[in-house]
């Protein structure tokens, strides 16, 4: 399968990409910035530079229009403010999926646990309350879309070592998450048909990945 990654060089997408290679998949990374390239190709990838916040609909699909599945993986990363979270996490998020409508491509987005209830807009918001609703917002429109999708909803996220053991489930719940497991899953619901219009919270557990995948999936 080629399957096409937003935010290719982001700290999940570093995860994924080698085990997609592994598994013999091929990989389309988007990156933003060029001197990211050698080192996405170094992890499997062919790397294409597609700036999501600058390119139109038809320059990304330009990019990214011969994957058979896509991957959002992208964000504006801390650090930045409200305005990015909006232009990134939610418009970028909207245009992939606008721009691979053509060919269909089962779409997979990384969203945030807090996205099913974000707060209202006001005057004196927080930014991470803008990033929750940018999810949130993006989250909306791909489950309008007539693709086949998953949205996967992580608590946390931390850097450290997976584990292999994580608690999933369809109803909301917070915790933290290493991005190895959360690059395990992605890579898990890729291939596995039964997760097609699933939204799936996930953080650190007990029960190892695949079973803890199964048990949800073969849920009605």
């Amino acid at each position: 399968m080629l399957v096409g990654i937003a935010g290719a060089h982001g700290k999940i997408a570093m995860r994924l990409i080698p085990r997609l290679v592994a598994r013999g998949d091929s990989v389309i990374g988007l990156i933003r910035n060029p001197d990211h390239a050698a080192e996405v190709q170094g992890w499997g990838a062919e790397p294409v530079v597609c700036d999501l916040e600058r390119s139109s609909i038809e320059e990304i699909a330009a990019a990214v229009g011969r994957a058979e599945a896509v991957v959002f993986a992208a964000g504006a990363g801390p650090g930045s403010g409200a305005e990015r979270k909006l232009t990134m996490d939610r418009d970028g998020a909207i245009k992939l999926l606008e721009a691979t409508a053509e060919r269909g491509a089962p779409y997979v987005i990384v969203s945030s646990v807090g996205a099913e209830n974000p707060p209202a807009p006001s005057d004196d918001e927080d930014v991470f309350s803008v990033y929750t609703r940018a999810k949130a917002e993006a989250d909306t429109a791909v489950q309008a879309s007539d693709r086949d999708w998953t949205i996967i909803r992580p608590g946390r996220l931390t850097d450290g070592p997976g584990t292999g053991r994580v608690r999933i489930a369809v109803d909301p719940f917070r915790g933290e998450v290493a991005r190895d497991d959360v690059a395990a899953l992605l890579d898990a619901v890729l291939h596995d048909p039964r997760a097609s219009h699933r939204i799936l919270y996930v953080n650190g557990g007990e029960e190892p990945l695949e079973q803890a995948l199964a048990r949800v999936l073969e849920m009605a």
